[in-house]
């Protein structure tokens, strides 16, 4: 095979993440070659088998400095960043990562002659309270400000095996006597399988997606967070009470929680400021056709994948079907 005639070339930051490494396998299935800009290469090294030899490498990038993400983008012919943190820690911070992070990926597309593919969130706006949905909205701008024909896609809370959502709940089953219903309960999600937000990346790739659009992704059912909850605890087969917490207690919770050094908090300030929000797909996605189902992709249920993967969490592993719970 010449040079010339091999397949087109995409770089992913963050592909070793979440979504990374779901976008990663679609993309080697779709016959891309693959570029995994991550911080460390070394960890990442998982990634590989999902494709042919040779069709997937890995390099070295941090958002925080140009010069690797000019490297990592050159050559590719199109670009998704799907970089994103849930909670500050040291250095990498919303405003580092999620905001000037992906200001330098988008200028770097540009100087490359790269298309775009944008992975935000449900939610991201620039005038928000919380930290991190104002960075998702002040990157969404400065992207399209940048390449006004790049594609920005908006999931709800995404589930799938090493989700940081429904995994959280499962984990805080196995310990705590109760679970909190942060404000009531009553903030909706739309949960969205990370697979189906894989293929809307893939198809941004292809070219299937109109450029300098937003779509927002969500799954076939909204849920308020007490019906996620419950869902957790059918699956898992668990019987615990749901306790209601006034957002006031549960940020003050969060705020203690994030002072503790090098542990991952369970819960921030800033997630409970997300929680004050419905995070669901907008009417005006929906009638625009800028969601999966106006892609053509039917969104998975929740009840098809979560007892997959939350077995674990069932006092008896995946075996334990029925009967009295912990």
């Amino acid at each position: 095979m010449t040079l010339s005639n091999l397949p087109p070339l995409v770089t992913v930051f963050g592909g070793s993440g979440f979504v990374g490494r779901s976008i990663v396998r679609a993309l080697a299935k779709r016959g891309y070659r693959i570029r995994v800009a991550v911080r460390r290469p070394d960890l990442a090294g998982f990634l590989q088998p999902m494709g042919n030899v040779g069709q997937i490498s890995l390099v070295q990038a941090n958002l925080r400095y140009r010069a690797s993400v000019d490297a990592a983008v050159a050559g590719a012919t199109h670009v998704v960043n799907c970089v994103g943190i849930l909670h500050e820690a040291g250095r990498n911070t919303f405003d580092a990562v999620q905001e000037f992070g992906a200001r330098a990926v988008a200028e770097a597309a540009r100087a490359a002659g790269a298309t775009l593919t944008h992975i935000s969130a449900i939610g991201a706006d620039a005038s928000s309270q919380s930290s991190y949905a104002r960075t998702k909205g002040r990157a969404e701008a400065a992207v399209l400000a940048i390449k006004p024909d790049a594609v920005i896609l908006r999931p709800s809370v995404v589930f799938g095996q090493d989700d940081s959502f429904f995994n959280k709940f499962g984990r805080m089953s196995q310990t705590m006597p109760f679970l909190p219903l942060i404000g009531g309960g009553k903030t909706k999600f739309q949960p969205v399988f990370v697979e189906d937000v894989a293929e809307a990346a893939v198809r941004a790739v292809d070219g299937k997606l109109t450029p300098g659009a937003v779509y927002e992704l969500g799954g076939p059912a909204v849920m308020t967070f007490k019906e996620c909850l419950e869902t957790v605890l059918q699956v898992v087969d668990r019987h615990k009470p749901l306790v209601p917490m006034p957002f006031g207690i549960a940020s003050l919770i969060g705020s203690i929680a994030s002072l503790v050094p090098f542990v991952q908090p369970p819960l921030t300030a800033d997630q409970v400021t997300l929680l004050k929000s419905d995070n669901i797909v907008s009417k005006q996605a929906t009638e625009a056709g800028r969601t999966l189902a106006g892609m053509g992709i039917v969104p998975t249920m929740v009840d098809t994948v979560l007892p997959t993967y939350m077995v674990q969490y069932r006092p008896q592993g995946q075996f334990r079907r029925s009967g009295r719970a912990a």
